[in-house]
């Protein structure tokens, strides 16, 4: 005699895994208030680090940057952060993943393509 077993469909197929769900950080975040000149083509804008990684950067700016802006900017990063004896100076280049008003300032996060230290 032949029975068939009813399909049982796993719950592992059916729902989405919570770690797909959350946000993954790719590095450390630093939590460093440091001014810096952003610039895309011929325009400059000053900013203000909030947080820091190997990564990226989210910035507190005046006014709204788009969503896939190209940007340039120069850090100069806490000698003792880096592991150095005195403060760098590192050029990035990057764009921009998000942007949002946050009370009255706005919030940029950008993504680091490349870089460079200017100073050693």
């Amino acid at each position: 005699m032949n029975v068939s077993r009813p399909e049982i469909a796993s719950s592992a197929a059916v729902a989405e895994p919570q770690a797909a769900r959350q946000e993954v950080r790719c590095a450390v975040r630093f939590p460093l208030a440091l001014p810096v000149l952003l610039w895309s083509g011929t325009e400059e804008l000053a900013a203000k680090t909030c947080n820091i990684s190997a990564s990226g950067v989210l910035f507190e700016l005046d006014r709204k940057l788009r969503v896939g802006q190209e940007i340039g900017f120069s850090l100069r990063m806490p000698g003792p952060v880096l592991g150095a004896t005195h403060d760098v100076l590192v050029e990035c280049t990057g764009r921009v993943v998000r942007c949002s008003l946050s009370q009255n300032q706005y919030l940029a996060a950008v993504t680091i393509d490349d870089y460079r230290f200017a100073e050693q």
